[in-house]
């Protein structure tokens, strides 16, 4: 039976603001039309020891931030959070202590846990990534079907989620190979790795390797 549920995807990280988030709805598609008036909830209200960077936008402690890096708000930046230099993030965008948002990729209505890190040419959009989730280089979280109609999610059954944008939902210690590309409503279990230049579509469960499409095999 495929482990689709938030619970299945995810474990607490420890962050407060981000657990409480997570863990209100069973399905994790289900939070993506929430993230956008949460960031600005966090934003007006402030977290303790975040700093008001500019307009919309709450940063953590030790955060660094490129020069040629653009922030559009609401977003929230955890600390310690890297953006690199080129990365934009286009709003709507919680980032968890110790990730990474890398050169020239860009986020939107996303939120990535704990150590997220989509370090290189990445597009993150209408998505979640667990704690110590990894994006290898310019792998793609497609977030639209070609037919503009809503996502539906490829698990046991078909599963219709009324929603016309959902990206990627990564589990914990999920990881991208390079050039990968996720359809719209893709699910990575926990633990499980997509070899480069995958085209990934539908539900892959934990602790496994993709080796393709439709070949998947368990961790020894």
């Amino acid at each position: 039976m495929s482990k689709i549920k938030v619970k299945d995807l995810y474990d607490e990280c420890g962050i407060s603001y981000l657990d409480s988030f997570i863990f209100q709805k069973e399905y994790p598609w289900e939070l993506l039309p929430l993230i956008g008036a949460y960031a600005k909830e966090l934003v007006e209200k402030g977290i303790p020891g975040f700093t008001l960077l500019k307009e919309g936008v709450l940063v953590g402690e030790n955060v660094k931030i490129a020069e040629t890096a653009t922030i559009v708000g609401p977003c929230v930046l955890g600390n310690n959070v890297e953006v690199r230099p080129g990365a934009y993030i286009r709003g709507n965008v919680i980032v968890g202590d110790e990730s990474v948002v890398g050169n020239s990729s860009e986020l939107k209505n996303a939120v990535l846990l704990r150590h997220a890190q989509v370090p290189h040419y990445n597009y993150v959009g209408d998505s979640i990534l667990g704690s110590y989730a990894h994006m290898g280089a310019g792998s793609i979280l497609s977030n639209l079907r070609s037919d503009n109609k809503p996502v539906i999610i490829h698990a046991d059954e078909e599963i219709p989620t009324g929603i016309r944008k959902i990206g990627g939902l990564l589990a914990d210690h999920a990881d991208i190979g390079c050039g990968s590309v996720l359809n719209p409503g893709t699910i990575i279990g926990k633990n499980t790795q997509v070899y480069p230049l995958t085209m990934c579509r539908g539900v892959y469960p934990e602790n496994s390797i993709v080796k393709s499409t439709r070949v998947v095999v368990a961790k020894k």
